[in-house]
């Protein structure tokens, strides 16, 4: 799988710890930085994950922070994005059944490295259970997304 990854300064380190797990998994990646503890803008370096994630450059994207809220924020205002702040693995692996989640968010200052790999891998590895219920509310909330960009 081609998976997009940036981060801020406050997430740059675990991110670090990620990228050459995810290569070690197989998988392509897309690295958009950053790679210092200088104060950076987290919309930065998450606006081009999500547009490679939505233009199809990538299948999914994976963004940190310190606490993950900002990324998550930033990565939700980008049409075609839905993306979940995760901590735990029954969260990860929810958002991607119930949710097809597209981005992942975490908090390199609220998990540690550990953690974060398994929550990679079963987000990874949990496919949409293209469940109606599921369907019919993710359909609803693109519509309102839809309608949202008619309508600012």
């Amino acid at each position: 799988m081609k998976i997009a990854i940036g981060a801020d300064h406050a997430g740059y380190r675990l991110k670090d710890v990620i990228v050459p797990y995810l290569k070690q998994q197989g998988h392509e990646v897309l690295d958009v930085g950053c790679d210092c503890a200088d104060s950076v803008d987290y919309p930065d370096y998450a606006i081009p994950v999500c547009e490679m994630v939505v233009k199809g450059e990538a299948e999914r994207g994976i963004l940190i922070c310190g606490t993950g809220i900002g990324m998550s924020i930033a990565a939700n205002k980008t049409p075609g994005i839905r993306c979940a702040l995760v901590h735990d693995l029954f969260s990860a692996k929810a958002t991607r059944e119930h949710n097809d989640t597209n981005v992942l968010a975490m908090g390199e200052r609220v998990i540690g490295p550990g953690v974060a790999e398994e929550i990679v891998k079963v987000w990874l590895d949990t496919p949409f259970s293209r469940g109606e219920r599921h369907q019919n509310r993710i359909r609803k909330v693109m519509e309102l997304e839809n309608k949202q960009a008619l309508h600012p």
